[in-house]
């Protein structure tokens, strides 16, 4: 790893609070070599601010990025001096790598919730980031994912109490016996079975969506067979 100049580099602490990440995740990020740092004496990391910045830039194309990282001093003034933004809809975050069911998903949302944005994110790492940007209602995890899986996911989540009001529902193929290995992260969470996803997700959606919402008609709810 490559030594930097102190207004070069920040903390893995820092970085994790400017991408709403957990420090475990930026950790992670470093270990693949999606971050550049090194170790200082002491053993603790120092990351290139330039690498967080082109990690940004490159999710903000596939339009999955917060802003760009600012510096430890700037980014303290910009939260005191800047209220959070205020959200006129409810807000559903899908992170969910296959295309097919960000289509699918896309498509109940807009029939059964047109009042709601919903943001989709490819993997793991980049629904983190936009958890931490978006703050949604409403979260829809798929467990298997690139870059950190749904379980691993969910449990980050829980560790952050700015993200408690978000209400989970984990979307997933796995059948009951292969959800097996995860059944620490799931207990307690909704779960739709995606064989099921048009007959189930619009009541579990409604369910957690804010009351202001509107929920599916009946009439417009689709069963499955």
């Amino acid at each position: 790893m490559t030594s930097l100049q102190d207004g070069d580099h920040v903390t893995t602490v820092e970085v994790a609070r400017q991408l709403g990440l957990a420090v475990r995740s930026v950790q992670l990020m470093v270990d693949r070599g999606e971050l550049e740092a090194w170790r200082t004496a002491g053993g603790h990391r120092r990351i290139s601010r330039a690498s967080v910045d082109r990690w940004v830039e490159r999710h903000r194309s596939q339009g999955a990025a917060p802003a760009p990282l600012a510096a430890p001093t700037e980014a303290r003034a910009s939260r005191a001096a800047v209220p959070p933004p205020e959200w006129t809809q409810p807000s559903v975050l899908l992170i969910e790598d296959s295309i097919h069911y960000q289509n699918l998903v896309s498509m109940l949302v807009r029939k059964h919730f047109p009042d709601v944005q919903l943001y989709v994110a490819g993997d793991g790492i980049a629904g983190l980031a936009m958890v931490g940007e978006l703050r949604p209602d409403v979260l829809l995890v798929d467990i298997l994912l690139p870059g950190i899986d749904g379980a691993a996911l969910i449990t980050s989540l829980r560790s952050h109490p700015q993200f408690r009001h978000s209400k989970l529902i984990v979307v997933t193929s796995l059948d009951e016996a292969d959800r097996a290995p995860y059944a620490f992260a799931l207990e307690g969470v909704p779960l739709v079975h995606k064989p099921r996803l048009v007959a189930e997700l619009p009541a579990k959606l409604a369910d957690a969506l804010p009351r202001s919402a509107p929920p599916p008609s009946a009439a417009d709810t689709v069963t499955g067979p």
